[in-house]
């Protein structure tokens, strides 16, 4: 390392405990964070040594700044040598995996240096080390890494210079040469030359800490998918996971379609829209909060099996299950009812977690989750009365009775947001289901089906063919969690209007209760800010219904819950790649 100095960028990273680690001398990789450069004093490196560690793993402002200052210079060098150092193209014979793979047989020390394992490969130098006339790189590319064995007899025209002065952890590079099997066992690409395809303005992460700030992992995907590869993985599997839901659902006949974003009217749920405005037509629009009454549309003008994979936009809170932006597949299938949907949505899961996993018994942050066919399915009624042994057929149709049944059962331990739920529930069926989501909903944790909701919460459900107050709805829960929702579908118009119309009195109510409010809590202030939007019926949707639409089954399944599920991810946010945060301070 004659010559050779090293300028310390950062001191938020906290320090290795081993000096020569950090400076890369020894035999162990570097940290991500470094830049060698010849501009640095013997001093500097002094003073350097001499920092106190920091315990913070973040670049600070001014550490960043100064790293691109000097790195911004050696673009100017490149240029100044006739060198690009933003490339058009580079002609790759291999990946780093395909490599490894190839020579996974080559002996130690072994090394073959014939036409047929001249080899170019290209990708980013995630760590480096340097002897003298000897520097070791790690080249990484989507399929894995492998080493650069550079020597500087093989290097022509001052490359070697080049690569210790003007290449840093970062860069973007292509080289080409033979194969080799280091003594220590280390598969290397021995470089007779190289290229920058891209100079890295701006320093990676330490790699002994990595990027560990939650919020910043989620703003800055890019570079916590650079430091934390197993990141991209999760996203490799959620193409996979849509892959094969694709596969499945056509498979069965079904037909993808494509429906606005943009509507007029938000329905197809119960939730808060985004609201923007069309100078053009001169008119509120809605981004969708469901592709439901579309997609029956589709059924109305003929088609008998449709699904769409698309985002929902709902104007609500974040938590680590909820997005504002979302991605649901909803399919519909005519002359068929919700037992059908049943049997798709075990078929959905269970594919997707072969696919995946290979296997049908999965962990889940701890818990040991069987999808092994066929699921319980259970009544709400049913669960309701097996945990909290309130058997809601027995309650008469006194709902002050009921509720007072229903907090001597369960209220001990219930906080003042749950108990005031249930106090402003203005039905049995509201009431019943209140109960489900308090009680049931979170010892759900392996496969279950529930049955039959209250018609009072279902008003795009078919009523029960057997049961009067209820629907034929099911919802899917694993692990605490709704993952699907399915209906037989009412048909009916003059219902479908009723009820929508009943919704919309319902929403109306609530608002005006909201506007009353004056003072109260500021989370009952928040709550009343989520009704402060209009309700509206699609008097398109109800139109094409009188046109009739065939006895139809449907399901919405929530893709980005299912692949938390199957890449064991705690939040919503591991597994959409850019998530909706908080503005950065």
């Amino acid at each position: 390392m004659e010559g050779l100095k090293v300028w310390r960028l950062s001191s938020s990273f906290a320090r290795p405990s081993n000096f020569r680690q950090l400076f890369g001398f020894g035999a162990s990789s570097t940290p991500l964070l470094r830049c060698l450069t010849t501009a640095a004093t013997s001093s500097s490196a002094a003073n350097t040594r001499n920092r106190r560690p920091s315990t913070s793993t973040s670049t600070s402002t001014s550490d960043r700044e100064a790293v691109r200052a000097i790195r911004l210079k050696k673009v100017e060098q490149l240029r100044s040598q006739g060198l690009e150092p933003y490339g058009y193209k580079w002609d790759r014979s291999h990946s780093a995996r395909e490599l490894q793979e190839i020579y996974k047989d080559l002996n130690d020390g072994e090394e073959l240096d014939g036409e047929s394992h001249h080899v170019s490969i290209a990708g980013r130098i995630v760590a480096r080390r340097a002897f003298g006339k000897l520097a070791f790189l790690t080249l990484r590319d989507e399929s894995g890494t492998i080493q650069l064995y550079c020597e500087k007899e093989r290097l022509l025209n001052e490359q070697f210079e080049q690569l210790k002065t003007l290449v840093d952890i970062g860069d973007i590079l292509g080289a080409s040469g033979s194969i080799k099997r280091t003594e220590k066992g280390e598969l290397s690409v021995k470089v007779d030359s190289f290229s920058i395809l891209t100079k890295s303005l701006l320093p990676l992460p330490d790699k002994f800490h990595g990027l560990t700030d939650i919020d910043k992992r989620y703003r800055q995907r890019y570079v916590d998918m650079i430091a934390n590869p197993e990141v991209a993985d999760i996203f490799r599997k959620r193409a996979m996971i849509m892959k094969e839901i694709r596969k499945t659902v056509e498979s069965r006949g079904f037909v993808e379609v494509e429906t606005p974003v943009l509507q007029g009217a938000a329905g197809g749920a119960e939730a808060r829209p985004f609201v923007t405005y069309h100078n053009s037509l001169g008119r509120d629009l809605y981004l969708r909060i469901a592709t439901e009454l579309h997609l029956k549309r589709m059924l109305v003008g003929g088609f008998e099996k449709v699904y769409e994979i698309g985002r929902i936009f709902r104007n609500e809170g974040i938590s680590t299950r909820h997005n504002p932006e979302f991605t649901t597949i909803e399919m519909y299938e005519a002359y068929s009812d919700y037992q059908t949907m049943m049997d798709m949505a075990e078929e959905i899961v269970t594919q997707c977690a072969l696919a995946v996993h290979g296997k049908l018994t999965i962990d889940y942050q701890g818990t040991e989750i069987q999808l092994q066919r066929p699921w319980r399915r259970e009544t709400m009624h049913n669960l309701v009365k097996e945990v909290t042994r309130i058997d809601f057929t027995e309650l008469e149709d006194d709902l002050k009775v009921a509720k007072d049944v229903v907090l001597k059962a369960i209220g001990v331990g219930l906080d003042s947001k749950d108990k005031s739920s249930i106090e402003a529930c203005p039905s049995l069926g509201n009431l019943l289901n209140e109960v489900f989501e308090i009680s049931v909903e979170p010892k759900l944790l392996q496969p279950t089906f529930v049955l039959d909701y209250p018609i009072e919460i279902s008003p795009l459900a078919k009523p029960h063919r057997r049961h009067a107050g209820l629907t034929e709805r099911f919802e899917l829960f694993i692990c605490g969690r709704e993952l699907a929702n399915a209906f037989s579908e009412l048909t009916d118009p003059l219902d479908q209007r009723a009820r929508l119309e009943e919704q919309v009195r319902q929403h109306n109510k609530k608002k005006a209760e909201a506007v009353s409010v004056t003072d109260g809590t500021e989370e009952q202030k928040n709550k009343n800010e989520d009704s402060m939007y209009e309700v509206t019926l699609d008097d398109d949707f109800l139109t094409a219904l009188e046109y009739g639409m065939p006895p139809a089954s449907g399901m919405g399944l929530g893709i980005d819950r299912l692949v938390m599920l199957l890449t064991d991810s705690a939040s919503i946010r591991d597994v959409i790649a850019f998530p909706v945060l908080k503005i950065s301070q």
